[in-house]
């Protein structure tokens, strides 16, 4: 499973990916508005930190994963626990239907 993480502390950027490598994700990590966001391809995931985004973020965001097939998760804090939290309701939906 895919996952793209967009907001988040820069200081977690690797917290995150070893979370996510404990529910067998591979994560792609902007905690900063960058050019490379317009390649975000298609992951089975968004994670929007929507706290520590700006307003240009979020749009640029969902303007390169319009039309596709993507589960949103939204979050207003970028803790640990609220990724934790996001991963273990989209991993398990995700085991359930394979």
């Amino acid at each position: 499973m895919s996952v793209v993480i967009v907001g988040g502390n820069e200081c977690m950027t690797r917290r995150y990916k070893e979370l996510c490598k404990e529910y067998n994700c591979q994560a792609k990590i902007y905690p900063k508005l960058t050019s490379g966001m317009k390649n975000v391809g298609s992951p089975d995931l968004l994670v929007l930190f929507t706290n520590t985004m700006s307003h240009k973020m979020l749009r640029s965001v969902l303007s390169a994963t319009k039309g596709q097939d993507v589960r949103i998760a939204r979050s207003h804090t970028s803790s640990i626990a609220a990724l934790k939290t996001i991963l273990e309701n989209h991993v398990a939906e995700n085991f359930c239907r394979a």
